[in-house]
């Protein structure tokens, strides 16, 4: 067994299929601050168009089995109403397909004017997760791997909330988007012999914050905050600063703590069209390994501008 394959087991069992796991935590992403609609419900229809998103990240390239995740979600106001609504589906890949988990959600916010600029939103979502987990897969790795049977298709229904503020240089949001706590499978009652095996869905609290500061009429300075809390794992944080340049384009640094340092940048190739690229290098000892070429992220965002009359300043987040 070659190094590689080593390493893909040990990432299984660092994203929630591994011995003695309590916790099973979302993908994260370091383009969160495009992403919002996929941590929080209530960004639903806050563009004030039609915005439709999607993005793909390989994550610790190099790593045989390393996960894979991608994104695609649609949402939009409704017109003449204080309401919006919107589509997501988040896909992930473990080990080649060991590990594939689909969730769909719909969503539906609701917005109240709280000031001349200010808009506070409140969102649901409604949908759920389709889990396949082959173990006769995961032996392909590990001979020692426990035996238990396949799961296929699994769905499992979930909801969400979430609180969404924003003005034209100011948002902050705070959300829980998957509230019910599943458990796909628990062995350690049944084989005391065996390495303990335990999956559990855990509930992601979100804090999301960022202001957009006027350097000069040509440069604007976007700092952003991502703060993660799930039980029975560590506190995660993500800091990114991101300067744009003419309205066009931007370039920008992250930092996630005790994780990873990344490099971003992004392109508004038209009114209608955006495209961001993101590298992370890991700080741990798992990041300088010479199997590990590191994370990489493209997103991409088309709109339909001026879909709506009352869209009267550029968004910027």
């Amino acid at each position: 067994m070659n190094f590689g394959k080593k390493t893909s087991v040990l990432l299984l069992f660092l994203l929630g299929i591994g011995f003695g796991l309590k916790a099973q935590q979302d993908a994260q992403y370091t383009q969160y601050m495009f992403n919002t609609i996929s941590v929080n419900p209530a960004y639903a229809g806050s563009r004030g168009q039609l915005s439709i998103a999607a993005l793909h990240r390989s994550q610790w390239v190099g790593l045989d089995g390393a996960p894979r995740s991608q994104t695609l979600n649609i949402h939009s106001p409704i017109r003449n109403s204080k309401f919006g609504y919107g589509f997501s589906i988040v896909n992930d890949e473990i080990g080649d397909g060991v590990v594939q988990e689909t969730y769909f959600d719909g969503v539906v916010s609701y917005t109240l004017d709280v000031s001349r600029e200010g808009k506070l939103s409140f969102g649901l979502k409604l949908g759920g997760n389709r889990l396949n987990l082959d173990f006769l897969g995961l032996r392909n790795f590990d001979q020692e791997t426990i035996v238990q049977d396949n799961i296929d298709n699994r769905f499992s229904p979930n909801f969400g909330l979430g609180m969404y503020y924003h003005d034209n240089r100011f948002y902050a949001g705070l959300s829980a988007p998957n509230l019910l706590e599943t458990e796909y499978f628990d062995n350690s009652q049944t084989d005391a012999n065996a390495p303990q095996f335990l999956s559990r869905e855990r509930i992601n609290f979100y804090l999301i914050t960022g202001y957009v500061f006027d350097l000069n009429p040509n440069v604007k300075f976007k700092p952003a905050l991502l703060t993660k809390v799930v039980g029975g794992a560590p506190l995660q944080v993500d800091l990114s600063a991101n300067f744009m340049f003419s309205e066009r384009f931007t370039l920008g640094a992250a930092y996630r703590w005790d994780a990873a340092l990344s490099a971003l940048v992004g392109f508004q190739i038209s009114e209608q069209f955006m495209l961001g690229i993101a590298y992370d290098r890991e700080t741990t000892a798992l990041g300088g390994t010479q199997f590990n070429d590191g994370s990489f992220e493209i997103f991409l965002r088309f709109e339909l501008v001026r879909s709506f009359n009352r869209l009267v300043s550029p968004r910027f987040f």
